[in-house]
């Protein structure tokens, strides 16, 4: 067994629990009020976050890496209780090999497992964020996991992937001893004082 991947399963399981604490603390007056992910409302991107929790969860466990179309996935109720069985299921599939084999999504695209779980980790930290931000709930995760996070995000958004017009938006300049929170959000394209009134 991949023990550092179990760690990190383990992280993302924490991570998603508190998301999905997040998500039951949405309102149903919240739902079309805007995020810092600025495609999206906060209805959009808590069907974003089911949705691809759910495939990166049913993916690791497939003995393929088959993961299903995450748009095709409905939130059930708020979607927190989908969220923490897709924690459960990466950790399951983690541990099942998950990292060893490739994870192929349904639109034919596949990477590493290690790398698939490693930005799990971010994508879900991020993302929390972005919805406790938008809904004006606390979002504290732990640092460990924050740190290991800007480490990989700092590889992984080239210029190909960041800027106008691309999936993350420019970096935004903080000051190098900012909290590790404040420092991954921004390095992954968002305001670290973001407000909904803004």
């Amino acid at each position: 067994m991949n023990t550092e991947a179990t760690a990190i399963a383990e992280q993302t399981r924490s991570v998603l629990n508190s998301l999905a604490a997040v998500l039951d603390g949405i309102r149903d007056d919240q739902t079309d009020d805007p995020t810092p992910c600025t495609d999206y409302t906060v209805a959009d991107l808590r069907s974003h976050v089911v949705g691809w929790a759910t495939a990166f969860g049913e993916g690791f466990g497939d003995p393929e890496g088959q993961a299903p179309d995450a748009s095709s996935i409905a939130v059930e109720g708020s979607g927190a209780e989908q969220v923490r069985a897709a924690g459960d299921a990466i950790v399951a599939g983690i541990e099942g090999g998950g990292a060893e084999r490739e994870l192929k999504l349904a639109d034919g695209m596949a990477m590493p497992g290690g790398m698939a779980l490693a930005m799990t980790l971010w994508e879900y930290q991020v993302h929390g964020w972005d919805l406790a931000k938008a809904t004006g709930q606390d979002w504290v995760p732990a640092d460990q996991p924050l740190e290991s996070s800007i480490t990989f995000a700092d590889q992984m958004l080239t210029p190909d992937f960041q800027g106008e017009g691309k999936p993350f938006g420019p970096r935004v300049d903080v000051a190098d001893d900012a909290p590790a929170l404040d420092r991954l959000v921004a390095m992954s394209g968002r305001d670290p004082e973001w407000s909904p009134g803004a």
